[in-house]
């Protein structure tokens, strides 16, 4: 930066323009109202040795006092969040946290730590200034990440908050490194102030995350939105047909509720060695994605999805949300039953959304409907777990998989696509082809979020969506959302002209049931399904295959067993802690699905009509 930061920001830290408004966010807030004068609490973040991974905060808070109740308790409470909107797992944030003090007036105040993420700093004074340090070296969507390249803040790890002052204005003053020109929010930034921003509450500022460093950015215009993106990592790319693929995609994301409330959006993408994933927020988005993602058709394409899904989200839980999904407590699980809708109905419209906008041919878009019937179809945890208990469940078991997870539950994600799909074909022909999916989601935007401003019900999106298809919905909800029950796919693709077949009905494979992991010349147990030879007949997680049928295994295993009959009985010889055991194994029939969608024969006017709504034909 050409002129000190520290000087912009004692010129201009304590003065809130007031035509700034915020469009809207979790709480609801009024386009009507401006930012409030007082109390005010502002940040300075630095990182003036990022090769060491750590950011450094200033958080200071401006005639706080009354608000805090601090002249009558003696004290202010200052707290860490534990978890980050979006990524449904208590992450402790505060464990990164160290080198806590408080001063007033430049002179240090006594200050404990009383609770794992909380705080305690003894004063009444109306001015209050704290610092400590953050440990950022984990480079996610969830998390913060600092080094010698780049910084990535995940607000929520990195900006402490007073449960008082959360509805009040927060300011970020940003120090980049000295080589660093560039920092890339959807934050407001403050007119005539270098790298410094607004936001109207705690909410908002947790919900905008922001790239540091020399980050290549370019824009493109959608929905007369202006739009930014960020792009982090040596990465080639064409700009002029990327830009043009963002805007097709974010459009055609618009069309679904007609309406796009933000002023401008913008999208961190980070281009890492592997991984990836996204991150919604409220004006915002981050992506993480391979360096060659724009090296093929197949990356290319499966990008765009990603891309498609987050921005999605700008709609689908940031606005249209459970009642659950905000105001959030930052300290504690926030329960609900719907991720189905908000993550996996999600996921149903980005390859929907990637349809209509031309990426891909109808026969592609039934291809990948199928395909998601059978990943569900063929996990075991699909008839012990419904839902509605995987949306519940998320913050135990949705981000804490173990080898036994695939026996006892199922994603929301995956689920829930299906039953997108689903209950957009019970909308379809509920509605004799008149209405579909997006009329759901439009009116709950319009209902909830517009007029009601708040959240929905469970119960009060069953009937809304019922009201939408015209008729009762009690298959699908009591069957295929809140049950483990098969659900009969064809009551729902018949009216469209198709049936779901199992090709591998007739199959005569053999299956042992174990997944391993070769490696080193080994072959190790990483999995056991539930009911299989191998399940059955005792082949445990961490057993390492010695030898079939007195036939040294190596990392061979399962080569070594193809084309095994049914019922033939094997002899495995594993090494289990140290100590060999052969355990006898009879194979049984290849349990798992193989469905495509195939066009009934004689297909009824009224049903190819539908279809070529549903597949957006004509």
């Amino acid at each position: 930066m050409k002129k000190n930061a520290r000087l912009l920001y004692l010129l201009t830290v304590w003065t809130f323009f007031t035509a700034f408004r915020s469009t809207a966010n979790p709480v609801n807030h009024s386009d009507e109202n401006p930012l409030a004068a007082s109390p005010s609490i502002v940040y300075v973040l630095s990182m003036p040795q990022p090769q060491t991974h750590y950011f450094e905060v200033e958080m200071q808070l401006k005639n706080s006092a009354a608000a805090t109740n601090a002249k009558k308790n003696g004290y202010v409470d200052i707290k860490m969040p534990v978890w980050t909107p979006g990524s449904y797992l208590i992450r402790e944030y505060a464990k990164n946290v160290e080198a806590f003090t408080a001063t007033v007036n430049g002179q240090p105040v006594p200050s404990e730590k009383i609770r794992k993420n909380t705080w305690r700093v003894t004063t009444t004074d109306d001015n209050l200034t704290l610092r400590y340090r953050v440990y950022a070296n984990e480079l996610t969507v969830r998390t913060s990440f600092v080094d010698s390249d780049h910084g990535y803040v995940t607000p929520a790890s990195i900006f402490m908050y007073h449960d008082a002052l959360k509805n009040q204005p927060h300011r970020v003053v940003v120090q980049p490194y000295k080589s660093w020109k560039t920092v890339t929010t959807a934050l407001e930034p403050v007119a005539g102030a270098a790298n410094t921003f607004d936001a109207p509450d705690y909410d908002l500022l947790v919900d905008s995350p922001i790239e540091i460093g020399n980050q290549r950015t370019f824009g493109f215009t959608a929905s007369n939105v202006p739009h930014t993106v960020a792009m982090f990592g040596d990465v080639d790319y064409d700009e002029q047909q990327l830009a043009a693929d963002y805007k097709r995609v974010c459009e055609t994301a618009a069309s679904v509720v007609g309406e796009h409330p933000c002023k401008q959006y913008t999208f961190i993408v980070h281009h890492i060695p592997q991984g990836g994933g996204g991150l919604e927020h409220l004006n915002s988005t981050t992506l993480e994605t391979y360096r060659n993602a724009y090296s093929t058709q197949s990356n290319y394409k499966g990008f765009l999805t990603l891309v498609a899904h987050e921005y999605f989200h700008l709609w689908n839980v940031k606005r249209i949300r459970p009642v659950a999904l905000g105001p959030f407590d930052y300290e504690n699980e926030n329960y609900t039953h719907m991720l189905w809708l908000s993550e996996g109905c999600t996921s149903f419209y980005e390859d929907y959304i990637l349809r209509r906008a031309g990426f891909h041919t109808p026969e592609a878009y039934l291809s990948i409907v199928a395909n998601d019937i059978n990943t569900i179809e063929n996990q075991p945890g699909n008839r012990v777990q419904s839902a509605a208990e995987s949306s519940w469940d998320a913050w135990i078991k949705g981000y804490r998989p173990n080898e036994n997870s695939s026996n006892t539950t199922i994603s929301y994600y995956s689920k829930g696509s299906v039953l997108g799909t689903l209950l957009n074909l019970a909308i379809l022909a509920g509605s004799n082809g008149q209405r579909n999916m997006d009329d759901l989601m439009r009116y709950l935007y319009n209902e909830y979020y517009k007029k009601q401003k708040r959240g929905f019900t469970d119960e009060e999106f069953r009937r809304a969506a019922e009201q939408v298809a015209g008729r009762k919905l009690d298959d699908f909800f009591t069957t295929a959302v809140n049950t483990a029950d098969p659900i009969n796919y064809n009551a729902y693709f018949e009216p469209v002209g198709l049936r779901l077949v199992n090709v591998a009905a007739r199959s005569q494979d053999s299956f042992l049931g174990a997944a391993v992991s070769p490696a080193n010349g080994k072959s190790t147990v990483t999995s056991v399904r539930r009911g299989s030879a191998a399940y059955t007949d005792g082949l445990n997680v961490g057993d390492e295959v010695i030898s079939v049928d007195s036939v040294r295994v190596g990392d061979d295993l399962l080569r070594l067993i193809s084309g095994r009959r049914v019922g033939e009985t094997l002899k495995v010889l594993v090494n289990r802690a140290g100590i060999l055991r052969e355990l006898p194994i009879t194979l049984t029939p290849n349990p798992l699905v193989s469905y495509r969608l195939e066009p009934l024969a004689n297909q009824t006017e009224a049903q190819k009509t539908l279809y070529a709504r549903w597949l957006y034909t004509k």
